[in-house]
């Protein structure tokens, strides 16, 4: 290391203050990245914090580490799954190339690893070039630095995927995502909503025939498809009701199930939950709070039932572990940015979100999900709720020290 250490230090003042200077946001974005800041605070007084913006970005792709490992293997497991069940053969692509020689067992662990991998790295890539290219563009125009910011970003949007999304794609949401959801606005720290889920939600409302439904649905082997829980029972008639979903709920909370890449699992999701509350970087109330507004809602519909909406019928447990409640809850929500910055404002904008997920859920079969559209309906209210959390703040104390 300390060789490529000594290699920064020589470089530096081109970047710096000679003719590569355009490009210093990018060289100190990979210089702090591999090594600890120079940069030191001379005056005092002054705090010391062993978490930086660095680490806590550190931390929170820690916690997305279970949701990555489901997205893999979960998605190699549906595929080998689809092509032992339905007898398919497999198509000469490249992916067909490598997993020839692995095999399609879905028995086989390794088997199932490679095979996701195969679907979600190259999403991945896309996305951290072409976002990266539009973060690096913009900092340097700007003369910002380069936030380890877009490391959370450039692996949340690909979770959201179904495995087959087109590359084209998924370079056209996260351009969208990052250009308008986030620099447009000022950068780091200045945008009102999370930018995976605009970039997501900009894909959603411009491709349905491959958004709407391809993230409840299994099409990564051409031909076969499976529905989960939600499109099944949206598709089923109240007669019916849970009896037309052929999954168990045991199935649903480990992520054994069709869906998007890494939004399955509920259990990869808790795991991340209790590594972001035991760092101290998210927020349980926001997490509590949503939990308890998604889970009183569903209950009071699930009491009330409906003769023309099977999705009335499903339980309230059951709607934590179907769907991206559980992954929205943990790390969409939850974004320090996007979220409400009061105590008191989390517990309602937390709540918010869980009452509006289920609302759109239940009451609109339609479109069997809701929690994209809860979490940005809660960004964009999440300063107002604030504003009037401090003000009421304000004038309770106005009115303490006036009496």
């Amino acid at each position: 290391m300390k060789i490529l250490r000594n290699l920064f230090d020589k470089v530096e003042p081109a970047f710096k203050d000679g003719k590569l200077k355009l490009f210093w946001p990018v060289y100190e974005a990979i210089d702090t990245f591999l090594f600890t800041t120079g940069v030191k605070t001379k005056g005092d007084p002054h705090v010391r914090d062993a978490l930086d913006l660095k680490r806590l970005m550190f931390m929170v792709v820690v916690a997305l580490a279970p949701c990555v490992f489901m997205a893999m293997w979960n998605t190699g497991l549906q595929a080998n799954l689809a092509m032992q069940q339905l007898g398919l053969e497999t198509a000469p692509t490249w992916r067909a190339a490598i997993m020839d020689s692995v095999g399609y067992d879905p028995d086989n662990f390794f088997a199932n690893l490679i095979h996701g991998a195969l679907f979600f790295l190259p999403v991945y890539i896309v996305t951290m070039a072409v976002g990266g290219f539009w973060e690096s563009l913009f900092c340097m125009v700007r003369k910002h630095d380069l936030s380890e910011g877009f490391l959370v970003t450039g692996l949340l949007f690909p979770l959201t995927l179904p495995p087959d999304v087109p590359l084209w794609q998924v370079a056209v949401g996260i351009s969208f995502g990052v250009v308008i959801g986030k620099e447009l606005f000022g950068g780091v720290g200045k945008n009102f909503l999370n930018p995976a889920l605009t970039g997501r939600a900009y894909l959603y409302f411009a491709y349905p025939a491959y958004l709407t439904g391809t993230n409840a649905v299994w099409t990564g082997v051409d031909g076969a498809t499976g529905a989960t829980a939600l499109t099944a029972l949206a598709g089923g008639t109240p007669a019916e009701g849970m009896g037309a979903v052929d999954i168990s709920w045991m199935d649903a909370f480990i992520g054994t199930i069709p869906g998007s890449m890494g939004e399955t699992s509920a259990l990869a999701c808790l795991v991340g939950a209790l590594i972001l509350i035991v760092t101290g970087i998210g927020s349980w109330r926001i997490m509590v709070s949503m939990l308890i507004g998604g889970l009183g809602l569903s209950a009071l519909l699930y009491g009330l039932g409906s003769d023309s909406n099977a999705v009335f019928s499903m339980p309230p447990h059951w709607h934590l572990v179907t769907g991206s409640f559980a992954f929205g809850l943990v790390f969409m929500a939850t974004d320090p940015v996007s979220a409400a910055q009061t105590n008191v404002g989390r517990w309602i904008y937390g709540a918010l979100i869980g009452v509006v997920t289920i609302l759109v859920r239940v009451v609109n079969p339609a479109y069997p999900e809701g929690v994209m559209l809860a979490i940005l309906f809660g960004n964009v209210f999440a300063p107002l709720i604030d504003y009037f959390v401090v003000a009421a703040n304000i004038k309770r104390r106005a009115a303490r020290y006036v009496a």
